[in-house]
């Protein structure tokens, strides 16, 4: 997918799960990277901000008494045990240096996708988006999910290479996989099938600047 023009009037940009839970020091499911990526995502909010962009935010969360956890808990102990991602507690709240301007909405989800169970579709039709930029954390799961599901619905996805992040996997069988690995994996799979990779500077060059 080339996108050579990004039209902020037909352009949502989608901030996944940059949550205290994943970006807060020290937190349970804490994911470094994605900490480390938080100035140039402050950058490129600023920079789709300045050019009316719309923005919109995903969180990540679950009911605390797991009604909506499906297989989350099998999968992530801190899930399981309720140290995080539990709706209505202060870590799942928006990491604040990239806290929504006044009028921007977080969307609540219980899977990867942004897409899934929610009403992000239906907010970026009333709008009449045609392309969404995607960034956040994790890049594999549901920066992923979310761009995958993005293309799915024909909308063409920009996603950025480095306000995207990730965590260290360890060996469950097949041998550990630094983070830098399963980003740059995941990048080159998303390049191939489903979206225009770009840094945040090649995505400040291509936006319109036409009224």
């Amino acid at each position: 997918m080339q996108i050579d023009v990004i039209d902020p009037k037909k352009t949502a940009m989608i901030v996944v799960d940059m949550q205290n839970d994943f970006v807060a020091s020290g937190a349970a499911m804490e994911t470094p990277a994605a900490r480390a990526v938080v100035p140039k995502l402050a950058d490129a909010l600023k920079i789709c901000r300045d050019a009316r962009i719309k923005v919109i935010y995903t969180a990540h969360v679950h009911r605390r008494d797991g009604c909506d956890m499906g297989l989350f808990d099998d999968m992530h102990p801190p899930i399981a045990n309720r140290a995080a991602l539990v709706d209505g507690t202060p870590g799942v709240d928006i990491y604040p240096e990239l806290a929504p301007a006044p009028g921007e909405h977080v969307i609540k989800k219980h899977r990867y996708s942004g897409f899934f169970g929610t009403d992000l579709d239906m907010i970026l039709r009333e709008w009449g988006v045609d392309t969404v930029i995607i960034s956040g954390t994790t890049t594999e799961n549901c920066c992923h999910a979310t761009a995958r599901d993005a293309m799915f619905r024909n909308y063409r996805v920009v996603f950025l290479s480095d306000a995207t992040a990730t965590y260290n996997y360890p060996d469950r069988g097949f041998g550990p996989m630094p983070a830098a690995d399963v980003h740059h994996a995941t990048l080159v799979i998303l390049a191939a099938s489903t979206a225009n990779v770009m840094s945040v500077e090649e995505m400040r060059a291509r936006i319109s600047r036409r009224d």
